[in-house]
């Protein structure tokens, strides 16, 4: 049996959009919380906040590319799902929460999440355009993943968008939750 440890893992992936931003506080609540944090992106969350940014504020490497090669990690998407208790992606963006529902694993950000053991949650905060959000095809993914696993104990935590002003210039429902509130609401899940 192995050691306990002290504190949890937390997997932080970061989809492409203007929230992502929020998600540099996100990961300093949990470093401040004591969980021990690893940060994976998409390439287009890149372009948003670059990987220096967190990996200065999680002490340890960003993961993007499927193909990185590290010493310390053979199956780069394996390691890090096992290496994670709890999973959180935020922002969460339109495509990647489609990607999920379909079970398409095309980047590492997918990939990990499916290779993530069953009993791990994923916790999710989607931020998008108020269109997207309420896209018919976007609600029945948001409905496919919140039904995995609900009888028993759900593998996929939804929080719901905000209402307030999106980066399109509009008011409406779509806003990534704020930093404060997705880590007071994680901690519950846990």
């Amino acid at each position: 049996m192995g050691k306990k440890r002290a504190s949890k893992n937390v997997l932080i992936g970061i989809c492409g959009g203007i929230a992502s931003y929020k998600t540099c506080e996100l990961v300093r609540l949990f470093i401040k919380g004591g969980f021990s944090v690893k940060v994976m992106m998409t390439e287009a969350a890149a372009k948003f906040v670059t990987p220096l940014v967190f990996q200065n504020l999680s002490k340890n490497p960003v993961y993007i590319d499927m193909f990185q090669i590290l010493e310390e990690e053979n199956t780069q998407h394996i390691a890090l799902s096992q290496w994670a208790d709890f999973c959180l992606i935020a922002p969460l963006s339109a495509n990647t929460l489609s990607k999920l529902a379909q079970g398409l694993c095309d980047n590492l950000l997918t990939t990990v999440v499916c290779a993530l053991p069953k009993d791990t949650k994923v916790i999710l905060a989607p931020a998008m355009n108020e269109n997207m959000w309420k896209n018919p095809i976007i609600q029945e993914n948001v409905k496919k993943l919140s039904a995995i696993g609900a009888n028993i104990s759900p593998k996929y935590i939804i929080l719901k968008p905000q209402k307030g002003e999106l980066a399109c210039g509009i008011y409406g429902e779509g806003r990534m939750p704020e930093p404060q509130d997705i880590y007071k609401k994680t901690k519950t899940y846990l």
